[in-house]
C-alpha cells in the first residue's frame, strides 16, 4: 500500500531483522511456546482471552483493511484475488446482518478497474471514500519487481487520487486532483475531517482537508512516509505510523527510492499529534515494523500490528499500548499474520484480518470478534 497501510503482502516477503536478546528472553515477548490453535471458535487456546465469538468473514485471496460504518452495521474493505482473475485490490461494501461473503456476496464498491486502497464510509453511512488509480490508468499497474538486494519496497503509485462513491458504486466526487500520490484517507468520528497522506509536498506527510475536500492543511512535515493515519474518538488527535530516517545512509536510501516512487517500511513506528499536527509524541521504540494503529474506544491506548519479535519478518501480531508507550500487552497469537485492527464505533466488536484458519495458504481473511476489556 503504497499503498502501504494496505501491504499486508509484506507478510509474505523475506527480509532479514535483528532482535535483541533480552526481547526474547522476555516472558511477555517470547515465542518458545506455540499457542494451538482452535478451528471451531477461531482463536488460539488460553491466549486471546479480549476475543469472543469470532465469525470469519470472507474465504480466499487478500482481504485487508475493513473498516465499520458509522452506525456499526456495515463493512467497507480492499480485496485482491489473484487466482480469480482479481489482480489489483478492489473495494467492497458487506452488510454485517449476513453471515459471510460466501453466503452472502459483498457489493463491489469501486471501479474494477486500475488499483484501489483504503476506504472509509463518510458521514450517513450512504457513501465511501476511497482511493483509486483508475483515472490516470485503467490497468492494473505491476507490483514491484524483485530488488537485487532483495529489500522489501512498497510502490507509491503517481495515479492514486481519493474518490466519493455511493453503496452503488457510482462515484459522486473526486476530492483530490494534485499530481502525485494521494491516498489512505480516513474520516474523523464527529464526521468533519478526513486525514490522508500526499506527496504534494515532495515527501510523504500527512495533511488534513473538510469533509467536502476543501481546506487542505499539512500535518506532519518531517522527512520520512507518514501514513496510515485515524483519528481519535474525540476527533482532536491523529495516531499514525511512520518510516523516518535518522542517519545520512538513511537518508539518501530513502530519497533514492522516493524518486523511483517507492519507500521501504521495513522499520516503522507510530506516532500521535494534535489534528493541527502539535504536540508530536513517538508512542512505540521497538525493532522492525510497527504500524496499522486504531484507537482503543477509551482513547487512551492503542492497538497495532508488529512484527517486533520476529527473526525473518513474520510473525505479525496485534498488541494493545498506553498512549506513554507503556503497559504494551500481545492481544492476538497467529504463526503469520495479524493485522489492520478496528474497534466499532460502540467498542463491543474488534475486525481485523488474519492469516488464521487459511489451511496453509497464503490467504488474508477478515474476521470479526466480540472485544472484552
Amino acid at each position: 500500500m503504497a499503498y502501504f497501510r494496505c501491504t499486508y503482502i509484506i507478510l509474505m516477503k523475506r527480509y532479514q531483522f535483528l532482535v535483541l536478546a533480552l526481547l526474547a528472553a522476555s516472558t511477555m515477548y517470547a515465542q518458545e511456546v506455540k499457542p494451538e490453535f482452535n478451528p471451531k471458535t477461531l482463536l488460539y487456546k488460553g491466549e486471546e482471552k479480549h476475543l469472543s465469538n469470532v465469525r470469519q468473514l470472507t474465504f480466499g485471496g487478500d482481504n485487508a483493511e475493513a473498516y465499520f460504518s458509522f452506525n456499526g452495521k456495515m463493512i467497507t474493505y480492499q480485496m485482491r484475488d489473484k487466482a480469480n482473475g482479481k489482480e489489483c485490490d478492489q473495494i467492497f461494501s458487506f452488510d454485517l446482518s449476513n453471515k459471510d461473503t460466501k453466503t452472502n456476496p459483498p457489493q463491489l464498491i469501486s471501479t474494477n478497474m486500475g488499483r484501489t486502497t483504503c476506504s472509509y464510509f463518510m458521514p450517513g453511512d450512504s457513501l465511501i471514500l476511497y482511493a483509486s488509480t483508475h483515472v490516470g490508468n485503467k490497468e492494473c499497474p505491476s507490483d514491484p519487481p524483485r530488488r537485487e538486494d532483495h529489500k522489501y519496497v512498497w510502490a507509491i503509485y503517481p495515479d492514486f487520487d481519493i474518490f466519493v462513491a455511493d453503496l452503488k458504486g457510482n462515484i459522486k466526487k473526486q476530492l483530490t486532483n494534485t499530481p502525485g500520490y494521494d491516498a489512505e484517507a480516513t474520516v474523523s468520528p464527529d464526521g468533519k475531517k478526513i486525514v490522508f497522506t500526499s506527496l504534494r509536498s515532495g515527501d510523504l506527510e500527512l495533511y488534513t482537508m473538510d469533509i467536502d475536500g476543501s481546506n487542505v492543511k499539512q500535518v506532519t512535515n518531517q522527512l520520512g512516509y507518514d501514513g496510515g493515519a485515524f483519528f481519535s474518538p474525540d476527533s482532536k488527535s491523529l495516531i499514525f505510523r511512520s518510516s523516518r530516517p535518522k542517519t545520512p545512509e538513511e537518508v539518501a536510501e530513502y530519497n533514492s527510492l522516493l524518486k523511483e516512487g517507492l519507500v521501504m517500511p521495513t522499520n516503522m513506528s507510530l506516532y500521535t499529534c494534535k489534528v493541527d499536527g502539535s504536540e508530536l509524541t513517538k508512542i512505540t521504540d521497538l525493532p522492525n515494523a510497527s504500524w496499522a494503529p486504531f484507537f482503543h474506544p477509551s482513547g487512551k491506548k492503542i492497538i497495532f500490528a508488529t512484527n517486533f519479535a520476529a527473526t525473518h519478518g513474520l510473525p505479525f501480531n496485534l498488541y494493545m499500548i498506553g498512549l506513554d508507550g507503556k503497559n504494551m500487552e500481545r492481544i492476538t497469537f497467529d504463526s503469520m499474520f495479524d493485522a489492520f485492527p478496528m474497534f466499532s464505533p460502540d467498542g463491543k466488536h474488534l475486525i481485523f484480518s488474519s492469516n488464521r484458519n487459511n489451511n496453509g495458504t497464503h490467504d488474508t481473511n477478515l474476521f470479526i470478534a466480540d472485544w472484552k476489556d
